[in-house]
C-alpha cells in the first residue's frame, strides 16, 4: 500500500527512524542521534521534535515548539494571502457612433480602473454596415488610448473578432502600489480637514 503524503510534519513519538540528524532550537547543527536520545533532548528542554526534512538522509529534525510554529507559519500565510493582490481585467464597451458626452463618461471609468490598478479591456461592437467601416473603430481606439497614455499603455493591440473589436489597456502602475497611493490619498485628505486653518 502506497503511503499518502501528509503535509503535515511528524512529530515526537511519530517519527520511526532509528536516527536523525538533529538541529537545537537556536539553529544549531547537534548532529547525527539516535531517536531515542533527540526524544529525551526534546523531553527535557520542554520542546517537540519536529522532522522538517523527511527526504534527506538521515532525516533532518529539529527541536521547536510546535504549536507555536504552527500559529506562526498559519500568521505568515494570512499576511500573505492579504498582501497578494489580484489584477482585475475590467470590460467598457463603446459604439462606434459614441456621443461625446458618452465618450467622456466612459473615458472616466477607464481613467478610474486604470487609477485603481486594473487592465481594462476595450470592446467596440459593431451593427449592420458598421462591420465594413473597422477603420473608424481603430481611430477611436487609438484616440482613446492616447487619451490615457499618462495612465497606462496599449497591452494588445486592437484587433477585430467577429463583429467586436477589442484592446486590452495595461496601467502603468501595479495594484498594489495604485491601492497604497489612493490610501495615502485618503489619509492626506483626512487630515487636511482634520486640521482647521489659521
Amino acid at each position: 500500500m502506497k503511503e499518502q503524503h501528509i503535509s503535515e510534519p511528524r512529530i515526537n513519538e511519530r517519527i520511526r527512524v532509528p536516527e536523525v540528524r538533529l538541529v537545537g532550537p537556536g539553529g544549531e547543527q547537534v548532529g547525527v542521534v539516535r531517536v531515542e536520545d533527540a526524544l529525551r533532548l526534546a523531553q527535557e528542554a520542554d520542546l517537540d521534535l519536529v522532522e522538517v526534512a523527511p527526504d534527506a538522509r538521515p532525516p533532518v529534525c529539529k527541536l521547536m515548539d510546535y504549536g507555536k510554529f504552527k500559529y506562526e507559519s498559519a500568521m505568515k500565510a494570512r499576511d500573505a494571502r492579504r498582501n497578494q493582490v489580484n489584477t482585475a481585467l475590467k470590460e467598457i464597451r463603446f459604439r462606434l457612433k459614441i456621443d461625446p458626452h458618452d465618450y467622456e463618461t466612459k473615458k472616466g471609468h477607464v481613467v478610474r480602473f486604470l487609477k485603481g490598478g486594473d487592465k481594462v479591456k476595450v470592446m467596440i461592437m459593431f451593427r449592420g454596415r458598421e462591420q465594413s467601416r473597422p477603420e473608424m473603430g481603430m481611430r477611436l481606439l487609438q484616440r482613446l488610448a492616447e487619451d490615457v497614455s499618462d495612465l497606462g499603455a496599449i497591452e494588445s493591440s486592437p484587433r477585430l473578432d467577429g463583429r467586436n473589436m477589442t484592446m486590452v489597456i495595461g496601467p502603468h502602475k501595479k495594484k498594489a502600489e495604485a491601492r497604497n497611493e489612493q490610501r495615502r490619498e485618503r489619509e492626506k485628505q483626512a487630515s487636511d480637514e482634520a486640521t482647521p486653518e489659521a
